[in-house]
């Protein structure tokens, strides 16, 4: 080629060779470019009309004709027209288009070769600040063996008003606008946890995503990702601190090296790394759950009998994700008597498969099996009376919430994919189990073929001897909650009981040794519900009477009023129950009801009538004389015509005539049972001198005169005098 500067660049229009063959040198395609910018500069406006590239070039491609064959292209014809800018006017017209569209191409490429490599701090903050995905929907597709697949859907888009700085706000907007869409290529981003070693939390393989970049558009994604668990022990140990509330922030950091292009441009790989803090509200809980039914049965599993309850719970999910629960075994786990002590298994729970909906509760069922109680779990604690499973059972029948554990099993499902059972093995979680308050468990509560007896005097204060004792056969009507769906015997009864007599506190009934009791499986009055009736005889139960004063009330009620007696009583009461589990106590059950004490049963006794004990004198004996007495010793009939027995250590009664205290008699150590008592010792002292004087001995000459002139017609009265 000439370097003549007025040569053509590529020869005439049919292909005309040059003269010279070399290649030309830089230099030349300089010079040869500087001379087409000077024309460029001399042309008129250009016909926006015209074609961009002439059509009068021959249309052979290249590579039709020898290497020497000067053949015109569309690219040439472009260049030389160029060149030719002042011979016609036609040509003239085609060079600004040309111009502006590879300066446009020039451009944009410089654009976007600035916004991932001149500027890429820039690009990262409009991106960071910009982009918002919404997650719409995440299901997992299956559990592998190390992970699971998983289906996230969601909406991606760029907000350029989240950016703070308008430099980086106008220069994202433009580069975004021209670049329209960008896509990764398959990457895989790890996730680590600065703070605890940098230990992996887990990673993802995630495919190929192409998203609109513009301001306010919006792509919607839709992708499988393979999730992989990290390492379980680091993982472990996050999930303790975060269940036992030591976790006040977590910072992750994620890596990818994530290979990007946009159009047929590539914008190379980039190493990215990330950091988030979240703080303590940041940081999920444990979710809201709510308990449905309970219930306890007696069962086989395996081949083995138990017990097994099946619970059905409610967990809240505010989350948008979609999966499939397989099946979980795990153990349930209870605290021993020492806080330093490793945790008692109470039982083996199994969960069935459940379905996870989109912001919807998950609905639960959790069926546990006991084949029997741990020794450790019904043995009395050191220097105590309640084992560990009798605080359970206390705080649940109080309707306290009780705090119960759960471990995966050491025994895990088949169906359970072994990294999980691996990372629950050695996680406890604490579960709030809220407790069932019994009220009204103990429907009816009576006394029968009671037998009351009195404090003797002669005892040393504090004995038993000096309080009152009862002897009855108590009955108790239990309604059984509904949860219990298995069959159980009572076999031994005690309590502590509070006894009330018109709400004033009586006395203190000790029950602390064990009674030996039966029970009955029957159905409660008026009712569908199942009950079990419970019947113990209580032998010289001591009564500690607290008020002398409500005694006296009782007392006078008992054998002088006309209505019935009604005490009240709060116990705690432990029950020795036989089940399929064995023997075991359950401890502290509330009671609360009325015991009715019928009142003297003849009519004649009402308004302080005692003629209907009917005494009778049987045989005398004159046991001692004075000069104003005389001792006597008696044989006495009466009749009881109550429904209680009674021993009276001391009694004494005064013998009077028109409210003249003419004597007294006095019985002791007497028992006296329902209907006729024949031949109670009674001794009586007839000394009217010394009960009443002068109006004494007036009284008891009259009485002794008609005695021995005819029919004695006097209105005895008989009152009970209290004991010192």
């Amino acid at each position: 080629m000439s370097d003549n500067p007025g040569a053509p660049l590529l020869g005439e229009a049919h292909g005309q060779q040059t003269n010279s063959n070399r290649p030309q040198s830089q230099r030349s395609r300089s010079s040869h470019k500087s001379r087409v910018s000077r024309k460029s500069k001399k042309s008129a406006g250009s016909d926006e009309s015209a074609p961009l590239l002439s059509d009068s070039v021959d249309q052979r491609n290249y590579g039709d004709a020898p290497e020497h064959d000067n053949v015109h292209s569309r690219a040439a014809s472009t260049l030389r027209s160029l060149q030719e800018g002042g011979t016609k006017k036609n040509q003239r017209s085609r060079r600004w288009p040309s111009i502006i569209a590879l300066t446009i191409l020039f451009i944009v490429l410089i654009v976007i070769l600035g916004l991932g490599f001149a500027a890429p701090e820039v690009a990262e903050q409009y991106a960071r600040e910009a982009m918002i995905f919404e997650p719409t929907d995440l299901s997992i597709d299956s559990f592998t063996s190390s992970g699971v697949r998983a289906r996230i859907q969601g909406d991606f888009s760029m907000d350029a008003s989240k950016v703070h700085k308008k430099p980086v706000r106008d220069l994202g907007r433009a580069g975004t606008w021209i670049a329209r869409a960008v896509e990764s290529k398959p990457t895989k981003v790890e996730v680590y946890l600065p703070e605890y070693g940098n230990v992996l939390l887990g990673s993802a393989d995630v495919p190929s995503i192409t998203v609109g970049i513009r301001n306010g558009h919006t792509t919607h994604l839709d992708f499988i990702s393979e999730l992989t668990a990290g390492d379980l022990g680091g993982i472990r140990h996050i999930a303790n601190d975060w269940l036992d509330g030591t976790l006040s922030q977590l910072r992750v950091r994620g890596n990818a090296d994530v290979s990007v292009k946009s159009g047929i441009f590539s914008l190379g790989t980039q190493s990215l790394s990330q950091e988030l803090l979240f703080q303590a509200n940041q940081i999920p809980v444990m979710p809201q759950y709510r308990i449905g039914q309970i219930g306890f049965s007696e069962g086989e599993r395996d081949g083995e009998k138990g017990m097994i309850a099946n619970v059905s719970l409610a967990l809240e999910n505010e989350y948008p994700v979609d999966f499939e629960i397989p099946k979980f075994r795990f153990d349930i786990l209870v605290p021993g008597c020492l806080a330093s002590q490793d945790f008692l298994v109470l039982a083996e729970a199994t969960t069935a498969q459940a379905q996870v909906r989109p912001r919807t509760d998950v609905n639960v069922s959790v069926s546990g099996f006991v084949q029997e109680l741990p020794e450790a779990l019904i043995t009395a604690c050191p220097d105590t009376q309640t084992s560990p499973i009798d605080r359970l059972l206390g705080s649940y029948i109080e309707g306290k919430e009780t705090l119960v554990y759960v471990r995966g099993s050491s025994s895990p499902s088949p169906e359970t994919p072994k990294w999980i059972t691996d990372f629950m093995k050695d996680v406890v979680v604490p579960i709030p189990f809220p407790g069932h308050e019994f009220k009204d468990l103990i429907r009816n509560f009576t006394l029968d073929s009671v037998h009351f007896g009195l404090p003797s005097p002669f005892a040393s204060p504090g004995s038993p001897k000096s309080r009152p004792r009862i002897s009855a056969i108590v009955k108790a009507l239990i309604g059984l909650p509904d949860e219990i769906r298995f069959p159980i015997d009572v076999v031994q009864v005690r309590a502590s009981s509070d006894v009330y007599y018109k709400d004033k506190k009586l006395g203190e009934l000790d029950l602390h040794k064990w009674q030996h009791a039966n029970s009955t499986r029957t159905v409660l009055p008026n009712e569908e519900q199942e009950g079990l009736l419970v019947q113990s005889i209580v032998k010289d139960a001591p009564l500690g009477v607290t008020d002398d004063d409500v005694l006296a009330e009782v007392v006078q009620a008992l054998f002088l009023g006309s209505t019935p007696v009604i005490l009240g009583v709060q116990a705690k009461v432990d029950v020795e129950t036989k089940t399929i589990l064995g023997k075991f106590v359950v401890r502290d059950i509330p009671a609360k009801g009325n015991v009715f004490v019928k009142q003297l049963s003849s009519p004649a006794l009402s308004g302080g009538n005692m003629t209907a004990f009917s005494p009778q004198v049987g045989s005398l004996e004159i046991l001692e004389t004075s000069k104003t007495s005389l001792t006597i010793g008696a044989k006495v009939n009466v009749t009881n015509p109550t429904e209680y027995a009674a021993t009276v250590p001391y009694i004494d009664i005064n013998i009077l005539v028109n409210d003249t205290i003419l004597g007294h008699a006095t019985a002791r150590n007497v028992s006296i049972s329902p209907g006729p008592n024949h031949n109670l010792p009674i001794v009586a002292v007839w000394d009217p001198s010394t009960q009443s004087g002068k109006k004494g001995i007036h009284t008891g000459s009259e009485l002794l005169s008609q005695y021995i002139s005819g029919p004695l017609c006097p209105l005895f009265h008989y009152i009970l005098l209290p004991l010192p």
